[in-house]
């Protein structure tokens, strides 16, 4: 692919924030009751607590939108790292079993110690994930013939699986079935401002690694070799990247629930846009992994209005024909 320079990536984040402010608009106004966008603006910049609206904008809807923009972004930047570490353009949270095994532990977390607290649950979220990718390219590394996209992919889905039905068997087990259908499901009914409250630190730490690493995935991502003889050390940067991954996606499912296929679009649209650079890839996955998230939890409210649609599902209805493309160019290779 031709690169496209920072003028796309400009581009992306100038016009990517503007959609992106504006579609936190419309997200805040609809709802079971629809409110007009001058009362939003007049409730987050001169909040009344004696008006009704402005206290459904300030403890209900605000906390939701801006969970979407953490989370959609925290999958995308996750998304766009493993793809650049891995050269796998089929890596993403999701498929690589990173989501499942975060949803996984949260399971154990109810059977076993019910009452945790949002913190307990990022924590056994974090450690999750890491088994998670830990099966997955465990796996991976002793199939015959290498790692291919496709092999890893195709692990990813089986670890998943099998992490999906521990977690549908302890749930039943345990009866805590009622109390993980939202994690299983995905979405952003509930968001409370203590999940911002915990995501903000995740938000800092996270993407700041994301942006300190970029410029050193960008020459991973030309090849192990290469990164070496460039004097990188690959294996630090590695390191740094997967603390990163786990740091994300951990808070994503700890707070939101399996959400997929965020992170395997929205990087291959970011460097079709923008080039192959990492630094700025980085930030423009941000904008639009945000975007995307906030405009499904928006078609999720309005698809089979009043009730809600699982958000993962209409991220769903992207992906997986998107996932089918690029499987069906990269299972030449098998």
């Amino acid at each position: 692919m031709k690169q496209k320079g920072p003028a796309g990536a400009v581009l992306i984040l100038v016009l990517g924030t503007a959609v992106l402010v504006l579609g936190l608009g419309l997200s805040i106004s609809f709802g079971a009751a629809s409110i007009n966008l001058g009362t939003v603006w007049e409730a987050v910049v001169a909040f009344n607590p004696d008006v009704t609206d402005h206290q459904i904008i300030q403890e209900v809807r605000l906390p939701r939108v801006l969970s979407a923009v953490f989370i959609g972004s925290f999958l995308a930047v996750s998304g766009a790292i493993m793809q650049g570490m891995t050269r796998n353009p089929l890596a993403s949270p999701a498929i690589l079993g990173v989501t499942d095994g975060a949803a996984f532990a949260i399971a154990l977390a109810f059977a076993f110690f019910p009452g945790t607290s949002y913190i307990g649950l990022l924590v056994w979220s974090f450690a999750g994930a890491g088994l998670g990718a830990l099966l997955v390219f465990g796996i991976g590394m002793f199939a015959k013939g290498g790692i291919t996209p496709v092999k890893l992919a195709l692990a990813g889905v089986a670890v998943g699986a099998m992490l999906s039905s521990f977690s549908s068997a302890i749930g039943i087990h345990f009866d805590v079935a009622q109390d993980m259908a939202f994690w299983f499901a995905g979405g952003l009914a509930g968001m409370q401002w203590i999940s911002i409250q915990m995501l903000i630190p995740v938000a800092v730490v996270g993407l700041g690694l994301a942006f300190f690493i970029s410029r050193a995935i960008t020459i991973l991502s030309l090849g192990e070799e290469v990164s070496k003889g460039l004097g990188q050390k690959t294996v630090l940067i590695k390191t740094l990247g997967i603390i990163t991954v786990l740091l994300l996606t951990g808070a994503a499912v700890a707070v939101a629930g399996r959400i997929g296929f965020i992170g395997l679009v929205i990087p291959h649209i970011t460097r079709f846009l923008a080039g192959v650079d990492y630094r700025w890839i980085i930030p423009c996955s941000a904008v639009l992994g945000a975007l995307l998230l906030v405009l499904a939890d928006l078609g999720a409210r309005m698809v089979n209005a009043p009730y809600e649609t699982p958000v993962g599902a209409i991220t769903a209805l992207i992906g997986v024909p998107f996932f089918l493309y690029l499987a069906r160019g990269e299972g030449r290779g098998l």
